[in-house]
């Protein structure tokens, strides 16, 4: 048996408001709208992963979502352009990653990392 696929679920009262952040932000397009449930994705083909921590590295708080980008200063512009505020960094963490925390329309933390 193998785990083909891990799915982040996040209860949202009105779906629609996930286009502004996570497609202008990230830049993920939207897959599957069954109205109730709006699905979005990279396109990439990724390693499934769980993490589970007690803290979020250098005393921060456990964030809900971790997405590697490949360009951080590019998301980070976008950020800011939106007028969103960022909860930690930018910082440059002893494990090589660079990083900053946002919180998304619903609330979620979001650790939006690049390796250095």
């Amino acid at each position: 048996m193998k785990v083909k696929r891990i799915v982040s679920n996040i209860a949202a009262t009105n779906p629609n408001d996930a286009k502004i952040f996570y497609e202008s932000i990230f830049g993920l397009e939207l897959v599957m709208d069954h109205g109730w449930i709006k699905t979005y994705s990279s396109g990439e083909e990724m390693t499934t992963q769980i993490s589970v921590a007690s803290e979020g590295g250098s005393g921060t708080p456990v964030p809900d979502l971790s997405i590697e980008v490949d360009e951080l200063d590019t998301v980070l512009k976008r950020v800011k352009d939106k007028n969103i505020q960022i909860e930690y960094g930018p910082a440059s963490e002893p494990w090589g990653v660079r990083r900053f925390y946002v919180r998304d329309p619903f609330g979620k933390l979001i650790n939006v990392l690049q390796h250095e």
